[in-house]
């Protein structure tokens, strides 16, 4: 194999790529990178087993075609590191890949394409296309609620599935057993009768950089009850293929309360600011923060046995009886932080059920929070 490319292209190809190769590996030719070279092009592939990611470049010339790999990481700091506008050439011979740029010259050890795993796609029946916009925006108001907690294994992704309600919709939903959050669009054409499916954690963080670079553009999905593949910059684009996680998700909506029938109306923005200000106080152990409601105010306080006290009075809209309620600081934080309105409205019903939060009723996403004693 033999080609050369510019170096801003090889970077932005590589960047993309070894995000998905993880730094440490007990398989040698998983810290690996497959690049082929065909045609006029090149073709880059990296995966961890579960997670794949090919991207076609193309070159400034292709002088012969092959394909060999080569650690991923290495490759990609040797590009950062060369002068910008450089011209890079890939050379293999004998078990070694020779990268030249200017007066550069670097010899890498390979290892055969043959033990380069990839996914086996099979079947995908379902296939439908998103906006890139509107993608991104679902997995940006859904997956800070994504589950950490490697036990409940089934809680690690974001839950897409589809339902009739007044109107055909797509849902998209993420839990940890403390908050939920939950994304609606109108269905997609094509997207009826697809299987309910967990797309996993890291899958969701790759594919949101990607949409960085083509929000103007469509993503095309495809899936079956086990893998999902994502197309983006349609043809000679970059395509990310998933397994799916293998588990059931459990049935959220039976937590999202329908009869809170306390309504507070407030300011996002400085509700966020003033429960961040009184949480500095807060420790490990005490991260609750107390609200205290009465007409038309939230009072915010926090106790903690260390470091004293703090309390903030806020202005807002509430005509309910009063009571007073507590909730993570941090959970909180994380749900105001995603409503771009001058204000939201936060449905409750006691100290000890869950409060509904959202914009307003037509708002797609809605965030259900669980209180903590306080």
């Amino acid at each position: 194999m033999k080609a050369t490319i510019e170096r801003a292209t090889l970077l932005r190809c590589l960047s993309h790529v070894q995000s998905v190769v993880e730094r440490r590996n007990t398989i040698p030719i998983l810290s690996n990178v497959l690049i082929e070279a065909e045609g006029d092009g090149l073709r880059v592939m990296a995966t961890d087993l579960d997670l794949q990611v090919v991207e076609h470049m193309d070159a400034a010339s292709v002088d012969s075609d092959g394909s060999i790999t080569v650690s991923a990481h290495l490759l990609f700091d040797i590009a950062r590191k060369l002068p910008e506008g450089s011209q890079v050439s890939l050379e293999t011979a004998e078990n070694r890949m020779d990268v030249k740029a200017g007066r550069s010259r670097f010899k890498l050890p390979t290892l055969p394409r043959d033990d380069f795993p990839v996914i086996v796609e099979g079947d995908l029946p379902t296939s439908f296309s998103l906006p890139a916009k509107t993608l991104a925006e679902l997995i940006d108001r859904t997956r800070f609620a994504i589950s950490t907690e490697e036990t409940r294994y089934y809680l690690n992704g974001i839950f897409l599935h589809v339902s009739d309600e007044d109107q055909p919709v797509l849902k998209a939903a993420a839990t940890d057993g403390h908050r939920l959050a939950r994304f609606t669009i109108p269905r997609p054409d094509g997207a009826e009768g697809m299987p309910d499916v967990i797309v996993p954690r890291k899958a969701v963080a790759e594919l949101r950089k990607l949409l960085d670079e083509n929000m103007d553009g469509d993503v095309t999905i495809d899936l079956s009850a086990s893998k999902i593949r994502f197309t983006l910059g349609g043809e000679g684009g970059v395509v990310l293929t998933s397994k799916l996680i293998d588990g059931t998700f459990p049935d959220y909506s039976r937590v999202i309360p329908t009869g809170n029938d306390k309504l507070l109306k407030i300011d996002p923005k400085s509700f966020f600011a003033g429960v961040d200000r009184v949480a500095t106080i807060a420790t490990e152990k005490t991260r609750a923060v107390k609200m205290g409601l009465d007409k038309d105010k939230v009072t915010l306080t926090v106790t903690s046995p260390d470091n004293g006290t703090a309390s903030e009075e806020l202005a807002a809209e509430y005509a309910s009886d009063g009571f007073e309620i507590g909730f993570n600081a941090g959970y909180l934080k994380d749900i105001l932080s995603q409503i771009d309105a001058d204000e939201v409205e936060i449905h409750l019903a006691d100290a000890g059920a869950p409060t509904l939060i959202r914009k307003n009723d037509d708002s797609p996403a809605l965030y259900v929070l669980m209180p903590m004693r306080v």
